[in-house]
């Protein structure tokens, strides 16, 4: 059986430029007639990815909510989708590109998908990839000049929906220009970095125990070369799946944003987030801040194969990795995710890794054979804690669930394994308020914000902990079946108390049911902002012949009727949004699913809160929200990010730049030590020590397991707000 799961996909960036440099005709004409010589011969597709391909073509066609075919007219749809997929701020493919291909292949790229041809889609990522290694080293020749960074120039980085070059000329110039302002950016950076360091030496406190210094002695243009270096290495070391995964993913997001391909490193990834749990050797990993090339080992998961062999540590770095009898890969140069599909495998297999610490010879590194073992990421999981709010000259006792995500392991589920035997967030959440009900506690804050949703299952069984009976949510298919799932336990409830549900734009889909019926039956506040709008459920496939692939089948709605698609989840209070002017969310994907109504479900509203109520509320909150040091420091964060917009120019110049720069510092800074005077803090003397600040804390926050992380105060004034909310509404109700 398929499993029904979402998960928002976030909306990606290329740096760009519009403006056009005379100086990019002394380029131009080495690239004029290269293109098509220059494409590598196309790799020969296999039985198993043509298999793949048609079986995803085929539900496309069949079984799609949309019940869109995949004929002729939506197969020029997936065709400009996957242009858009491959080069989404119109920088590497020419309009002349874009032409020659649409002209050979829009007629025909439907029945080729239904046949399992991959042809036309490699053959299109093959220019992709020549002309990326234009950029490389058009951009690696650039950096050979003496490049002049006090230019009159200006380029826009946000070219999504500005058209595509018409000429060589023209995009060389561009290229020529956006090098120019990365090399602006990192003098900018390198300077910010030495000011740090001489921060840290003057005041060895500020780096909190931690090694912080960089000390880097390369510059930027030799910083930019080996960046252009290791991006151009990455490419040439793409496999010929992942190469499936974009022509195919590409196809499925031409119908919606929710419906994706993965080849099999992201199918794992995928199931590690929907079960908390991995085969692997339990370690923790990221890019080495000091030297990007080498992948730094954070932490190690207690009891995981890593820390029971005693010979890794945290702080190693990885320079290589073997598999059981197989060669050892030189892994200098490869990515986080790169290095995570060498490592992962199942349970029971070997892995060989090498590792040595910083600033050592790799005649020093050590290599270590370890099996690999099932890793549980207990500390992602719902988190529950209590707080105390002063109120009205006492103290309410706050009970807080934090949900990351709605997660379960289905490949237990369908084993037959015991659901005591296996994470999901409906059991966890179970034992939470189990805990916090034993402890007392006035009231309780859901905190759903930044969870992506998860299982429909799982939503529906959490509710059934807080609705007494009645119906939870509506899903539609493609054919106009409606099925209800309701509330089925006999009117039992785990939690009936003060409630309220903290949600954002970060919040999506099973966030979105929960926060919507809570809602709708009147059974809490739902505070916050409006949530992402993703409104459909999805099936994942885990039957093809290589990966995965979720397609969109089936559509919520709310009790009451409403899609909770597109439009999303409006709270009953809004707070300070920190994600305003960002583009995130439903509205702003391609090919979303419109938001429409069905007939609403037989359920009865406690209807606690009158509209009256809810306004009373909002204005008191509005008036908080002016004076409390937290908010008031998010706004004008607000305020701040608005100063740099990508859709606006950028000059490239130095001087300016750094004087745009010093403008957005000395405000975040005053912004900064405002919130600190407000809450009896001493203020940063300059930005240089705040920024040393946030560094070192960054670098101890990550260090730390996430349910040891102390809470930010930023994030926490939403929890205290939402709980003051929470028991003025239960006050109003006495009265």
């Amino acid at each position: 059986m398929p499993k029904i799961i979402s998960k928002p996909i976030p909306k990606q960036y290329v740096a760009s430029s519009l403006a056009v440099a005379l100086s990019a005709a002394l380029f131009a004409s080495s690239f004029s007639s290269l293109a098509q010589a220059a494409d590598r011969k196309v790799f020969e597709q296999t039985p198993e990815q043509r298999l793949t391909a048609r079986q995803v073509a085929v539900l496309l066609d069949r079984a799609h909510y949309t019940d869109q075919r995949l004929d002729k007219q939506m197969g020029q749809k997936i065709l400009a989708m996957y242009f858009d997929k491959l080069d989404p701020n119109r920088t590497l493919f020419l309009q002349s590109d874009v032409d020659e291909f649409t002209q050979k292949y829009a007629d025909s790229y439907a029945a080729m998908l239904l046949r399992g041809d991959l042809t036309a889609g490699i053959e299109i990522f093959e220019r992709y990839r020549t002309r990326s290694m234009e950029y490389y080293k058009t951009a690696t020749d650039y950096l050979g000049t003496k490049v002049d960074l006090y230019t009159d120039k200006s380029i826009v980085l946000d070219r999504e929906d500005a058209p595509r070059f018409t000429n060589k000329q023209e995009q060389l110039a561009y290229w020529q220009n956006q090098t120019a302002l990365s090399l602006i950016g990192l003098t900018l950076s390198q300077e910010d970095d030495k000011a740090k360091d001489q921060a840290y030496l003057d005041n060895p406190e500020l780096a909190r125990g931690q090694d912080l210094i960089k000390a880097e002695q390369r510059t930027p243009t030799e910083i930019l070369l080996n960046r252009l270096k290791r991006q151009q290495e990455q490419l040439a070391r793409l496999k010929n799946d992942e190469i499936m995964e974009m022509v195919l993913d590409a196809a499925t997001s031409a119908y919606d944003p929710h419906s994706n391909y993965y080849a099999p490193v992201q199918a794992q990834d995928m199931q590690v987030q929907t079960s908390l749990q991995l085969e692997g050797i339990g370690v923790s990993i990221r890019p080495d801040r000091k030297n990007p090339d080498y992948i730094r080992i954070v932490s190690l998961v207690d009891g995981g194969p890593a820390a029971k062999s005693g010979q890794i540590y945290a702080n190693d770095l990885i320079i290589g990795v073997a598999q059981a009898e197989g060669e050892m890969v030189d892994t200098v140069g490869y990515t986080t995710r790169e290095i995570v599909g060498l490592i992962r495998g199942t349970r029971g297999t070997e892995v060989t890794v090498k590792v040595k610490q910083p600033n050592t010879p790799d005649s020093q590194a050590r290599t270590v054979t370890l099996t690999r073992d099932i890793i549980r990421q207990d500390e992602s999981g719902v988190q529950h804690r209590v707080i105390e709010l002063p109120y009205e000259g006492g103290l309410k006792r706050v009970g807080v669930i934090e949900i990351p995500s709605f997660y379960l392991n289905f490949k237990a589920r369908r084993q037959g394994m015991d659901s005591s035997e296996y994470r999901s967030v409906s059991n966890d959440t179970a034992k939470a308020l189990k805990a916090l009900t034993e402890q007392g506690i006035d009231g309780l804050v859901v905190d759903l914000r930044n969870n992506p949703g998860g299982s429909l299952d799982e939503v529906a069984k959490m509710l059934a902990m807080f609705v007494k009976e009645g119906p939870l949510v509506q899903i539609r298919d493609n054919r106009g079946n409606v099925q209800v799932f309701t509330d089925k336990d006999g009117g039992r409830q785990l939690y009936d108390g003060n409630l309220a549900v903290l949600i954002n734009l970060g919040s999506a889909s099973a966030s979105e049911i929960f926060a919507a019926a809570i809602q709708d039956y009147g059974l809490g506040l739902v505070i916050g902002n409006t949530t992402t709008g993703k409104g459909s459920a999805q099936s994942q496939r885990d039957d093809i012949a290589l990966g995965s692939t979720t397609l969109t089948q089936r559509k919520f709605y709310r009790v009451n009727g409403g899609s909770t698609q597109n439009k999303g989840v409006v709270p009953d209070i809004e707070l300070v949004n920190i994600y305003e002017g960002i583009e995130f969310g439903e509205r702003e994907y391609k090919n979303p699913l419109p938001w429409d109504t069905i007939e609403p479900t037989n359920y009865t509203a406690a209807g606690k809160y009158s509209q009256a109520t809810i306004s009373s509320l909002s204005e008191q909150s509005k008036a908080r929200q002016k004076t409390d040091p937290q908010f008031v420091y998010l706004s004008e964060l607000n305020a701040i990010r608005a100063l740099d917009d990508d859709k606006k120019p950028s000059e490239i110049n130095l001087d300016k730049r750094r004087a745009k720069m010093q403008q957005i510092e000395n405000r975040t800074l005053l912004a900064e030590n405002a919130r600190r005077q407000a809450t009896g803090e001493q203020p940063f003397a300059n930005w240089t020590t705040y920024q040393a600040h946030l560094e070192a804390l960054a670098e101890e926050r990550v260090a730390m397991k996430e349910n040891e992380r102390p809470k930010l105060p930023e994030s926490e004034a939403y929890v205290l707000e939402a709980a003051r909310l929470m028991f003025d509404a239960n006050k109003n109700l006495s009265q």
